[in-house]
């Protein structure tokens, strides 16, 4: 009788397509039954082409060949299902959240990736797409300005590797183009890159994946509730009567019938001024309240209100974020990660899977 772990260990010898884990911890492979001499089992072929379910299916026959020579596999290509690509080109990551705000000028990257890496902070494996692509912001952010990801063949079909930064895996268009190139894209193309960042670069196994949106609710937000299934999205905004409006229009566009992501809360950020030199003085420059009524608007939660601070500002500049650099702004952002982790957690136990959406 051929050994049933035996096989299972020569399958995990075979890199999954699609991510950086194996066809058993991709969850790829499902029904596998051995007998006397033969091996059956389900390969999961969702997200892959022509070209690498061909190449996958030989890889299979050839590692289990290596340890039984003698036994005839029978593999049953299927496409869908539980598991990898039954909703999402991104089966190994386990929730996705957008950060979304009606408008720029927010703050919205800074709460993005700061988001990011307390949730990293916290032990949740992390990954961090820069969809803002007109206007990317994060490889200054997290230092890696000038930098290139690695660009490989993988089954046949290039791929992109991630970069790595405070433990977080990052893709921004920021790494493809020189800091003072401007991206002219029209909306067909931008929708392209995006896509590419979902499906052309091989993200690692993620508990969260952080998609710091551009403003309002244009081709990019469309192409993102088409390609995945978000888990949620959070709403920034500052106090000001008019950030509140258009955040009211971006959280609206999830709400829409055949949309449909739930929001999971809202950071409200320039709550107020609080000098360096005067730490317990604070001054409501945008206004008060704009945060809690969005989060009423919306029946959901406020995350946590962010001061406008210097040392934010310097720390995004210098590339070193709060939460990296610790001290009390960062606690504010691991708190807001802590609440949008429990958030998470409510969502997924009260709803089922987001899907994606067609949208015309």
């Amino acid at each position: 009788m051929i050994d049933h772990n035996k096989i299972v260990h020569a399958l995990r010898r075979i890199p999954d397509p699609s991510s950086q884990s194996d066809l058993i911890e991709g969850k790829r492979v499902t029904d596998l039954k051995v007998t006397e001499g033969e091996v059956f089992f389900t390969l999961n072929t969702s997200g892959l082409d022509d070209q690498q379910k061909g190449k996958l299916n030989f890889r299979c026959q050839e590692e289990i060949a290596r340890d039984f020579p003698e036994v005839s596999v029978h593999i049953h290509m299927k496409s869908g299902g539980s598991g990898p690509g039954s909703n999402s080109a991104l089966p190994q990551v386990k929730n996705i959240i957008a950060v979304a705000s009606g408008k720029g000028g927010v703050g919205k990257s800074t709460v993005a990736v700061n988001l990011a890496l307390a949730l990293a902070k916290s032990g949740y494996k992390t990954g961090l797409i820069d969809a803002d692509l007109y206007g990317p912001s994060i490889p200054t952010m997290l230092n890696l300005e000038g930098k290139r990801p690695k660009i490989y063949e993988h089954y046949g079909k290039p791929v992109i590797q991630p970069l790595e930064q405070y433990g977080l895996s990052v893709m921004s268009i920021g790494f493809l183009v020189e800091p003072e190139q401007a991206v002219v894209l029209r909306g067909p193309r931008l929708s392209g890159v995006l896509k590419q960042f979902i499906g052309d670069v091989r993200w690692p196994e993620l508990d969260f994946m952080v998609i710091d949106l551009p403003p309002g609710t244009g081709d990019i937000q469309l192409t993102l509730v088409q390609s995945l299934p978000l888990t949620g999205a959070v709403l920034v905004t500052t106090p000001q009567s008019v950030s509140l409006a258009d955040a009211v229009k971006a959280g609206n566009m999830f709400r829409i019938e055949n949309i449909d992501v739930p929001i999971l809360g809202v950071v409200e950020n320039m709550s107020w001024f609080t000098p360096e030199e005067l730490p317990d003085n604070k001054y409501h420059i945008f206004g008060k309240g704009g945060g809690k009524k969005l989060a009423q608007t919306f029946e959901t939660v406020l995350l946590g209100q962010i001061p406008l601070v210097q040392s934010i500002r310097e720390s995004g500049d210098k590339g070193v974020p709060a939460v990296e650099k610790g001290g009390e702004m960062g606690d504010i952002y691991k708190e807001i990660a802590v609440k949008t982790v429990r958030q998470t957690a409510i969502r997924n136990e009260l709803l089922g899977p987001t899907r994606m959406v067609d949208v015309k």
